[in-house]
């Protein structure tokens, strides 16, 4: 993985968020900081899940 800057990394992640997908739906040719925030995200909703 090239190095990204702080601003790009950010705006991966908001990316991310913003076009989640589930992990059956995931491209694995999206930058590795993508499919990062996807399944950390995927973690947030299985712990609101088991909170709720």
């Amino acid at each position: 993985m090239r190095n990204v800057d702080l601003i790009e990394e950010l705006r991966l992640r908001r990316w991310a968020r913003e076009n989640y997908v589930p992990a059956t739906q995931r491209d694995t040719a999206w930058h590795p900081i993508i499919l990062e925030e996807m399944t950390r995200k995927d973690g947030e909703s299985r712990e609101a899940a088991l909170a709720g």
